[in-house]
């Protein structure tokens, strides 16, 4: 059935059996074309954590109004209406099932910041219906749904941005432009880190679904699970059927802005090493991980992930060391310092406005850059900082770290797109099963 063909009730009836159907919104969805005078429309799906800071950066645009809101915990619209209303916008209408909204004449673009087995389906609905996407990263639950993701792009021709925000940072721009000047010679290393101080997350027991919560829909494409009481709203990154660990959580900020100053795109070798070491409880990923990529070009990329000691390096809680024949960069969300080979300071660049480098879940100002580069591009077709070609390379050197970490094994990567070379076992971690009905389709 051609679902362009069918009336405005047939279409939604059809679209609410489940991702898996060839969804596509009517023709005359694609006519509202966005203009550089326009206001861009922005129908924010999961607000009750980092979404609500993105929703709040989309809201205090000139060029932008959130008019919509989704949700499958019902306590959250009034929560997110009052945030945003409090900042001197308009309260959003809202809806809990986003494919509902997205058949609406008011939204142009769709900011994504559900669990992150719901990243790539939701933004490939959404590029289906005629939307540009912002998405959080990581852009998928697995590899293949980042390529599913590109493809889905390049079909319609919509905007996707990740939200990789140090990309749109003036600071992060500057020391790659001096990277690439040769200020530090020829870059052959980057050292990333990520340093936390989590907490156990326990044992989970079965429990009754509260009444706020539709599981189904938050479970959407995952197959389903039972309900249990450490998992909704933040425990789930810690579960491989919805989460993805915090190499895609965190190591995915300095891993892309090292690959971005390094200038590689897929490795050729990656291995990781470390485990759960902290605690004993139903965390399924490493909380210790110390990852590598080797490149091509002859260049490496480490992170090392430490998400239950925060014990620093360099005096900083995250950030990259970059690596030259001439010097280093050493750089974080507050600005870079360049040293020679002596190891003195040369040049010091300080952000305007410092962030919490652990606190990538409320407002930065380097997320108002990244909106507004977004809005800029569907306004005026400007360049983005962070598309989705880009987002998805970042996101599988993360996914291959944890496809060799679980498997105990390196990994040897096609340099061409970054899959998996020899090795069956590893290739079937590439992608994943789906709930009945619910498979995403390009």
């Amino acid at each position: 059935m051609n679902l362009h063909t069918l009336g405005r009730r047939a279409f939604l009836k059809t679209s609410l059996l489940g991702a898996g159907a060839a969804l596509a919104m009517p023709a005359s969805s694609y006519a509202r074309i966005v203009g550089a005078n326009e206001r861009v429309g922005v129908l924010a799906v999961g607000t009750n954590s980092r979404g609500e800071a993105v929703a709040t950066s989309f809201a205090l645009s000139p060029h932008a109004e959130v008019t919509w809101v989704s949700d499958v915990d019902r306590r959250v619209f009034e929560k997110t209406q009052a945030a945003l209303v409090k900042k001197g916008a308009r309260a959003p209408q809202t809806e809990k099932d986003f494919r509902r909204a997205l058949e609406k004449s008011d939204v142009d673009a769709v900011l994504i910041a559900t669990p992150d087995h719901w990243h790539a389906p939701a933004a490939m609905l959404a590029l289906q219906a005629g939307k540009h996407v912002y998405v959080e990263k990581p852009c998928g639950h697995n590899p293949r749904e980042g390529e599913m993701l590109v493809q889905a792009q390049r079909k319609t021709g919509k905007l996707v941005q990740m939200g990789t925000q140090q990309r749109s940072s003036p600071e992060s721009i500057e020391a790659v432009r001096e990277i690439r000047d040769g200020a530090i010679g020829a870059v052959y290393l980057a050292k990333t880190w990520y340093a936390n101080k989590r907490g156990p997350i326990g044992e989970g027991k079965p429990t009754p679904v509260p009444d706020w919560l539709d599981f189904d829909l938050w479970q959407g494409p995952a197959p389903r699970r039972a309900y249990q009481d450490n998992l909704v709203h933040y425990n789930w990154h810690w579960f491989k059927h919805w989460g993805t660990g915090e190499a895609c959580n965190n190591g995915t900020h300095e891993i892309d802005f090292s690959r971005w100053a390094l200038g590689v795109d897929f490795p050729v070798r990656v291995s990781s090493n470390g485990g759960r070491y902290h605690y004993r409880d139903d965390w399924e990923f490493a909380d210790t991980q110390i990852l590598t990529l080797d490149f091509p070009e002859g260049k490496t990329i480490t992170w090392e992930g430490r998400s239950c000691n925060g014990y620093p390096v360099y005096e900083r809680g995250r950030g990259a060391l970059l690596i030259g024949t001439l010097g280093s960069i050493l750089i974080d969300r507050d600005g870079y310092i360049r040293y020679g080979l002596d190891n003195k300071e040369v040049r010091r660049v300080t952000a305007k406005q410092g962030t919490d480098g652990l606190n990538t879940v409320g407002a930065d100002a380097m997320t108002d850059l990244h909106v507004a580069n977004f809005l800029d591009g569907v306004r005026t077709g400007a360049r983005l900082n962070a598309p989705i070609e880009e987002g998805h390379k970042s996101v599988l050197l993360c996914h291959l770290g944890n496809i060799a970490q679980d498997l105990g094994r390196s990994l040897t990567t096609d340099p061409a797109n970054g899959r998996i070379l020899g090795d069956e076992a590893a290739m079937r971690l590439w992608s994943r099963e789906y709930e009945n009905g619910w498979q995403p389709i390009v």
